[in-house]
């Protein structure tokens, strides 16, 4: 068990990692928290390999066409730099060991409330681009692939022994 959550904690850290910009997005939960995390750097390129291999699969899955296609990835990368720099945040907040744990439980539900706004404007935009059962099926993708890359990371370190 430890194990899994180890990777799904390294799998969340890359996927931040692909991200280095996220502190120059439009989010002014950073602001208000008055966290500025610095641009998390990924020497080998893996988070860069991680989300080509991402949109590659949401692409083959949803079957975009051109005109979608151009519309839709600049709105979806800046779905995915917000929704990134909330993880980041709560991950910080989680890290920490606050004196006050109740403040500390407050933020996590916060950050929380403010994936789920993030997600609900978004599908918004979504849908003026794609119909309704394209954006289901993202959803879907994206769950597909996170758990096809869990499923990997997992059977790589029991191939390695951990």
């Amino acid at each position: 068990m430890r194990i899994l959550i180890r990777h799904i904690f390294i799998l969340f850290f890359i996927i931040a990692a692909g991200y280095q910009s996220f502190a120059q997005a439009n989010n002014s939960l950073v602001q208000k928290q008055k966290i500025t995390p610095a641009p998390l750097r990924d020497k080998k390129g893996t988070g860069k390999r991680l989300e080509a291999a991402r949109d590659r699969f949401i692409t083959k899955q949803l079957n975009l066409t051109d005109e979608e296609s151009t519309k839709f990835w600049p709105i979806y990368r800046q779905y995915q730099q917000e929704l990134t720099a909330v993880n980041v945040l709560k991950r910080l907040n989680n890290s920490s060991a606050a004196a006050n744990g109740t403040e500390q439980i407050d933020k996590e539900i916060y950050y929380e409330s403010q994936q789920v706004a993030i997600r609900k404007r978004y599908k918004d935009a979504f849908l003026k681009i794609l119909p309704p059962e394209k954006v289901s099926e993202l959803y879907k993708s994206e769950r597909e692939f996170r758990d096809e890359l869990i499923k990997q990371l997992s059977e790589r370190s029991e191939r390695a022994g951990n």
